[in-house]
C-alpha cells in the first residue's frame, strides 16, 4: 500500500514538473514574440498615422508620450501619411486637457498643420484609443493606418487592430523611455498579462 501510494505520488510529482516546464516554455514563447514584434518596423505608405496616447502632465506630454508623438511626426515628415490621429482622454479628474489635446499641441509646434491632425479625447486604454481611431478613420474615410506605440506595447496594439477591422502596420518608437532593465521587465510582464488576459476575456 505504501509503495503504491509512493508510486502515485512520484508520478504526480513527473506531471507537476512537466507541467510548469511547459508553463514557462510557453511564457518565454509569448515574451518572445512580444519582442520580436516590438522590434519590427513595418511604417508604409498609408492614409494615417495613429499615435495611440500615454500619460500627460496638464499641458506637457509625458515623456513616454513625447517618445510617441516625436516617432509620428517623424514618420509624417517622411511622407508616409497625409494625416496625424492623435488618441487618448483625460487621465484624471483635475485634467485641464486630454491627451490627444497635449499632443495636438505638441504636433502643431513640430510644424504640422491643424488639418492635417485629427484627435479623440474619451477614450482611457488601448482598446478604447483603437476604437475611437477606426471611428475617426471611417468618418474621413481613411483606410490604412501605421500605429505607434512603444515597442514592448506593438504586439498587443497591432493584435486589437486587426481584431477591429484596422489595415494598419506597426511603427514602433526608436527612442522608448524604458530603457533600463527594470522598467523594460516589468513593461514586458504586464504585456504577457495582458496577452493571456484578453485571451480569456476572448473565451468566455
Amino acid at each position: 500500500m505504501k509503495r503504491a501510494r509512493r508510486r502515485s505520488g512520484g508520478l504526480f510529482g513527473r506531471w507537476l514538473r512537466r507541467g510548469l516546464v511547459l508553463a514557462l516554455l510557453w511564457l518565454a514563447g509569448v515574451a518572445a514574440w512580444i519582442v520580436w514584434v516590438g522590434q519590427r518596423d513595418e511604417a508604409r505608405p498609408a492614409d494615417v498615422i495613429i499615435v495611440l496616447g500615454a500619460a500627460a502632465y496638464d499641458a506637457k506630454p509625458s515623456p513616454v508620450f513625447e517618445e510617441r508623438l516625436r516617432h509620428g511626426v517623424a514618420l509624417y515628415r517622411r511622407g508616409l501619411a497625409p494625416r496625424l490621429l492623435l488618441t487618448g482622454g483625460y487621465g484624471g479628474t483635475g485634467a485641464r486637457f486630454s491627451e490627444s489635446q497635449v499632443g495636438r499641441r505638441y504636433a502643431l509646434r513640430e510644424g504640422v498643420p491643424d488639418e492635417a491632425i485629427l484627435i479623440e479625447s474619451i477614450s482611457r486604454n488601448t482598446r478604447q484609443n483603437l476604437q475611437e481611431a477606426r471611428r475617426l478613420m471611417a468618418e474621413h474615410e481613411l483606410h490604412r493606418a501605421i500605429v505607434v506605440s512603444d515597442p514592448l506595447h506593438m504586439a498587443r496594439a497591432l493584435r486589437i487592430s486587426r481584431e477591429l477591422g484596422i489595415d494598419a502596420a506597426g511603427s514602433p518608437t526608436p527612442t522608448s523611455r524604458f530603457r533600463s532593465f527594470a522598467t523594460r521587465w516589468r513593461f514586458l510582464l504586464q504585456e504577457i498579462y495582458f496577452f493571456h488576459r484578453d485571451r480569456f476575456a476572448e473565451a468566455r
